[in-house]
C-alpha cells in the first residue's frame, strides 16, 4: 500500500499547469500594434531631434526585449515564495517613491521629478510601484479575509498605505499615476469582498481631498478647464487636445494608412507616447480603434478570469493579484484612450505595451509574466486534483496485517484513568443495553 501512494503522489507532483493562451495571443497583438505605431509615429519627432530616425523605435524595441526577458523569468517564481515577501516588495515601493528626490539619483523632467537616473537610461519609480501594492495588498486580503469582508478596521491598513504613496506622488508631482494607485486599490478591495457601505463612505471622504489637491496647482485646473472647452482656446491650453481629436476625425472608418498620419507631423505632442491613440486612429480608423479596444477588454476578462477560477479554489492571492493586474491595465487603457478621445482630462499615463515607454514596457511586461504564472499554478491546482478525485483508493491485501487504532475517546479515556464506556446504539426492534 505504501508503494502504490508513493507512486500516486509521484503521479500527482509530475503533473504541470499551462499558460493562457488567449492571454497570450492578446498580448502579442497589442505588443506588435505598438512596435508598428512607435515607428510610425516617431521617426519625424526623432528626426527633429536630430538622434536619428528609428531613435525611439530601437529603444522601443530595446525596452520590449528586456521586459519579455523579465517576463519570463517572473513566470518561473512559485507565488507562494512572492507572497512571503509582499511586505518587504511594499517597503522598497516606498523607498522608490523616495528615491526620486535624492541629489544625483533622482531625474527631474518637464518639471516633474518622477525619474530615478540608471546612466544612459530612467526608470520611472511609480511603475514599480503599481506592481508592488498590487502584489502586497493581494498578500494583505488573502490573510486578512474576514476583517476585511466585515469591519471598517480592516480597511484602515489599506487606506493608510496607499495614502502614503498617494502623498509621495503629490509632491512628485504625479496626480494621474496617483488617480491610477487609488483606482486600482479601491478595485481590489470592492473585488476582495469589502462592504460597499464601506468603500462608499472612504470615497466621500476622499474626493473632496482629492479635488482640493487638483485645484491647488494652477496647471492642473487649466487643464480641466480647457478639457471641458478646448476649443476655447485651441492653440494654447487645449492645443493637445484639439490636435488629437482632429487625428481622430481625419480616421474616419478605416484611416488615412499606415504612416500617412499628418497629425504626427509636429502638429500632436507626445504622438509617440501619450497621445500615441491619436495617431492609430488616424492611421487605421474606427476598425484600429475597435481593434485594440477588443485586445485591451480580452486581456482585462482574462485577467478576471483567472482571478475568479483562483479565488473559488481557496488560492486566494493567486486571485487578488489577478484582480489587481486586470484592473491595473483596465483603468490604464480607458483613461488614456478617454484623454485621447477627450472624454477625461489629460493625464500622462502611457497606453500598455503600445505607447513607447521604457519603464511603463517593462513593469507591464512583469506584470503579464505574473498573470501567467497564476493561470500556470492554477491549471496545475486544477489537474493535480482532477487526479486525486480519479485515482482508486489503494486496498490493502488481505494477508497484511494492518493496525487497528482506538476510536479516540477511547484513547483519551485511557490516559485519564477513567473507566471505558462504549456507547451503543440501539436497533430497531432491539432494546439497548
Amino acid at each position: 500500500m505504501n508503494a502504490e501512494r508513493i507512486r500516486q503522489a509521484t503521479r500527482v507532483d509530475e503533473i504541470e499547469g499551462r499558460f493562457d493562451g488567449l492571454l497570450l495571443g492578446a498580448t502579442l497583438a497589442l505588443a506588435a500594434i505598438g512596435v508598428v505605431m512607435v515607428g510610425s509615429s516617431s521617426l519625424a519627432v526623432a528626426e527633429g531631434q536630430g538622434v536619428g530616425e528609428f531613435h525611439y523605435l530601437v529603444r522601443h524595441l530595446v525596452h520590449l526585449g528586456v521586459g519579455v526577458a523579465l517576463g519570463i523569468a517572473v513566470t518561473r517564481i512559485e507565488l507562494r515564495d512572492l507572497e512571503r515577501h509582499g511586505l518587504l516588495l511594499l517597503l522598497l515601493a516606498f523607498l522608490l517613491l523616495m528615491a526620486v528626490f535624492l541629489p544625483g539619483l533622482g531625474r527631474t523632467v518637464n518639471g516633474a521629478r518622477r525619474w530615478i537616473n540608471l546612466g544612459p537610461f530612467g526608470f520611472q519609480a511609480v511603475e514599480a510601484v503599481k506592481l508592488m501594492l498590487i502584489v502586497w495588498l493581494a498578500s494583505y486580503l488573502a490573510r486578512h479575509r474576514d476583517q476585511v469582508q466585515r469591519q471598517l478596521v480592516g480597511l484602515l491598513k489599506p487606506v493608510v498605505v496607499v495614502g502614503g504613496l498617494v502623498v509621495l506622488l503629490m509632491f512628485q508631482p504625479d496626480f494621474g499615476s496617483a488617480m491610477l494607485l487609488v483606482g486600482i486599490a479601491g478595485a481590489m478591495l470592492f473585488l476582495g469582498g469589502v462592504r460597499i457601505v464601506h468603500l462608499v463612505g472612504l470615497a466621500l471622504l476622499a474626493v473632496p481631498l482629492l479635488a482640493t489637491a487638483a485645484m491647488v496647482e494652477s496647471y492642473r485646473l487649466r487643464r480641466l478647464t480647457s478639457f471641458l472647452d478646448p476649443w476655447a482656446d485651441p492653440f494654447k491650453d487645449g492645443f493637445q487636445l484639439t490636435q488629437a481629436l482632429i487625428a481622430i476625425g481625419r480616421g474616419e472608418i478605416g484611416g488615412v494608412g499606415l504612416g500617412s498620419s499628418v497629425q504626427k507631423l509636429f502638429y500632436l505632442p507626445e504622438a509617440h507616447t501619450d497621445f500615441i491613440f491619436a495617431v492609430l486612429a488616424e492611421e487605421t480608423g474606427l476598425l484600429g480603434i475597435l481593434v485594440v479596444m477588443g485586445l485591451y477588454a480580452l486581456v482585462a476578462g482574462r485577467a478576471f478570469r483567472i482571478g475568479l477560477r483562483a479565488v473559488e479554489m481557496g488560492r486566494g492571492f493567486a486571485g487578488h493579484c489577478a484582480f489587481g493586474i486586470g484592473a491595473w491595465l483596465a483603468l490604464q487603457a480607458s483613461v488614456s484612450i478617454g484623454v485621447n478621445l477627450g472624454v477625461l482630462p489629460t493625464k500622462g499615463l502611457t497606453l500598455p505595451l503600445i505607447s513607447a515607454g521604457g519603464s511603463s514596457v517593462l513593469m507591464t511586461c512583469v506584470g503579464l509574466g505574473l498573470l501567467q504564472r497564476i493561470a500556470y499554478e492554477v491549471e496545475r491546482s486544477a489537474r493535480r486534483a482532477a487526479l486525486h478525485r480519479a485515482e482508486p483508493v489503494a486496498v490493502a491485501p488481505a494477508a497484511e496485517s494492518v493496525p487497528v487504532l482506538e476510536p479516540v475517546p477511547l484513547r483519551r479515556a485511557a490516559r485519564e484513568g477513567r473507566p471505558l464506556r462504549v456507547r451503543i446504539e440501539p436497533r430497531l426492534g432491539e432494546v439497548a443495553g
